[in-house]
């Protein structure tokens, strides 16, 4: 062997040890989901929930979050407060420690969910400009958290926003309600709204497309999001029109199509969950998707090619994410449940309650 050679076998054995050396979310306890949550009085935190539904690490957060970013790759979560964001904070949950706080600039506010790119390199930001009465996505540098841009999210009220299958895109969930601080969490707009799903180029921001409910259903805010590995679009909203109104609470969109698929239900169901479905998830294998809805004790389950299957009672029920063959749900009981073909089941549970969303690592 030449010295030449040595020398780049060496160098590899390095590289490779270095590469294996890079902490993981093994090295966080193995969590498979994130949530925020509340363990006492005013006390906040950030869980890892492992997939027995045991808690992987319990970290402080200095209010109310909504829910985390998680890094593809590195053990590393961006934890948004709840709407109008006063923080994200960047945590190394493997350590346990605050890496960072991101701070909206002037007129903006975070708005409570954001995205990493796939190589895990930039973070984007969903945010409501308050100057502009539009929504906007913030574009952070996650080597050093510097704010290196923005781009406007192709509507207004951004909520959640998801890296699509394609790696090169954004899903925006435009909520289309105006609100202000100095109005407080008053809806402004609600004569006019006009929520979308907007798709975003991630290297520019470009708009792609966008698609809103028709008329009829202009009320219903599209708020949370889920995304298939066919691309396959599932979106939870929240109607802001009379609640003895039973209107489609889920539907689906595939990229390029013209309009939303809406997921019809039996009425009594839809009048139960009262204009407010929570989260979504798709199974892993892009089958079904459940919609959560908190305000009325439900969860309701979808075949994505064949419609409604059923209604699953869940006190409080909120949080959703794919988990083996279904899914994993959690409430305000601080309670972990599976879903598979029949009723929800318990898995774990912590002392205090889990917040809004679970996402899946």
């Amino acid at each position: 062997m030449g010295p030449g050679l040595g020398l780049t076998r060496r160098a590899l054995l390095a590289g490779a040890a270095a590469i294996a050396a890079k902490p993981g979310w093994a090295d966080a306890g193995g969590p498979a989901w994130l949530s925020a949550a509340l363990r006492g009085r005013d006390d906040w935190r950030l869980i890892g929930l492992r997939p027995d539904g045991g808690v992987a690490f319990d970290l402080a957060l200095p209010g109310r979050g909504h829910a985390a970013a998680a890094h593809p790759a590195a053990p590393l979560a961006v934890a948004f407060a709840r709407r109008p964001g006063a923080f994200a904070l960047v945590i190394d949950c493997a350590e346990g420690v605050e890496r960072a706080r991101l701070t909206a600039p002037p007129e903006r506010a975070f708005s409570g969910h954001g995205a990493f790119s796939a190589d895990g390199a930039l973070l984007f930001s969903g945010e409501n400009a308050h100057d502009l009465g539009r929504g906007r996505i913030g574009v952070w540098d996650a080597t050093d958290w510097r704010r290196i841009g923005e781009f406007d999210s192709g509507g207004i009220g951004p909520h959640e926003i998801l890296r699509a299958p394609d790696g090169a895109s954004l899903i925006v969930a435009n909520g289309g309600i105006l609100t202000h601080p100095d109005s407080g969490r008053q809806k402004l707009n609600l004569p006019t709204m006009r929520p979308n799903l907007a798709r975003l180029r991630m290297g520019d921001g470009a708009l792609i497309e966008t698609v809103e409910p028709e008329p009829a259903l202009r009320l219903n805010s599209l708020r949370h999001l889920a995304v298939a590995p066919d691309g396959t679009v599932a979106v939870a909203a929240q109607w802001q029109g009379d609640l003895r109104a039973a209107p489609p609470l889920a539907a689906l969109w595939r990229p390029g199509a013209e309009g939303l698929d809406w997921l019809g239900a039996p009425e009594a169901p839809l009048l139960r969950m009262r204009g407010y479905a929570g989260s979504v998830a798709i199974a892993r294998d892009g089958t079904r998707l459940v919609a959560t809805g908190p305000r009325g004790g439900l969860a309701l389950v979808f075949d994505i090619a064949r419609g409604f299957k059923r209604a699953v009672e869940a006190a409080d029920v909120c949080g959703a994410a794919p988990a083996g063959d279904g899914f994993a749900l959690t409430d305000g009981a601080g309670r972990v449940l599976t879903l598979g073909d029949g009723s929800a089941k318990p898995l774990g549970r912590i002392d205090g309650a889990l917040d809004n969303h679970l996402v899946a690592l």
